[in-house]
């Protein structure tokens, strides 16, 4: 049974965007370079066949990643996210330790992009600050083994 994908209205639309991408255009262009492969002559020993259908392989199989994840998705409303405590589609803003003040999105593992500050809430800091308040503080084990603490200070919605 496949998980459920959580992801916002920004995050489906990007998923959509790709999926049409991928099965019109892409699919068009390796269907073409399989077919002058195929020109060259002896497909046996032929290196530009071989990479075509290998492209071809990788992009169905994205694909049908791609169509997975889009049937198993809950979209996060944002009627439905709330400041009071942590959740997918919320903003949060923290201190470490140390007082630096940190900014993340919890957004669903499908979106998760750390260089862009969107914490997945299956990661180990996303899992501590799920269903916490401002004002909370919590204790992080980061898979390097070392703990640290963050102090929420502001949570806001995302959406």
């Amino acid at each position: 049974m496949p998980k459920d994908v959580i992801l916002t209205p920004e995050g489906l639309q990007k998923l959509k965007d790709e999926l049409e991408e991928l099965s019109g255009n892409r699919r068009r262009d390796v269907a073409q370079r399989i077919k002058e492969a195929r020109e060259f002559g002896d497909i046996a020993e032929n290196a530009e066949y071989d990479d075509a259908k290998n492209e071809q392989a990788m992009l169905e199989q994205r694909i049908m990643q791609l169509q997975e994840r889009l049937r198993a998705a809950q979209v996060v409303d944002a009627n439905n996210v709330s400041t009071d405590a942590v959740g997918v589609g919320s903003v949060v803003n923290i201190k470490d330790e140390k007082g630096g003040s940190l900014k993340f999105t919890i957004v669903g593992s499908a979106e998760a992009n750390p260089a862009e500050q969107k914490l997945s809430n299956e990661s180990p800091v996303g899992k501590a600050l799920m269903g916490r308040k401002r004002g909370e503080e919590v204790s992080v084990a980061l898979p390097n083994g070392k703990k640290r603490k963050f102090k929420i200070t502001k949570i806001d919605i995302g959406l």
